[in-house]
């Protein structure tokens, strides 16, 4: 008798402000690689320690917009940095995440961390035309016209 395989679980994280078509391609493309998918959406104190402001949408905001999403299983408070704690935590099997990470020395050392689980990092595409932190700035300027 074969046994089925275990659904393979994924994992992406972001803070996912200002919604847009960056994040909505690594959220589907991520799902194509698994068949359980995990997002954990940035908290508002996690946030605003790393870059330095709140997000413009509040943390239940974000969360309820990436619950909503069709390729999204499951969404967590992503509250620390920890990947690896995150992959003990939820048991996922692939973690995914932009290319512009690729062959960063913390990424490699998660890597080689994870793997040692079974576990791996998949990097995909990084939309380069569009960012949160692009939208904020352009806000910023049209505040001053």
């Amino acid at each position: 008798m074969i046994r089925p395989v275990a659904p393979v679980i994924g994992y992406a994280c972001g803070v996912f402000d200002m919604f847009h078509i960056g994040h909505l391609n690594l959220l589907q493309r991520a799902r194509a690689h698994c068949d359980h998918l995990i997002v954990g959406v940035t908290s508002d104190a996690l946030a605003a320690q790393r870059k330095g402001q709140r997000p413009v949408a509040s943390e239940a905001e974000r969360m309820a917009i990436v619950a909503a999403l069709r390729c999204v299983d499951q969404v967590v408070a992503q509250t620390d940095m920890d990947k690896f704690r995150a992959c003990e935590r939820l048991g996922y099997h692939r973690l995914f995440v932009g290319d512009d990470w690729q062959g960063h020395p913390d990424w490699v050392a998660l890597e080689a961390q994870l793997a040692q689980v079974g576990a791996q990092v998949i990097y995909f595409p990084y939309t380069k035309e569009v960012s949160s932190t692009q939208l904020r700035a352009y806000l910023d300027r049209m505040e001053g016209v």
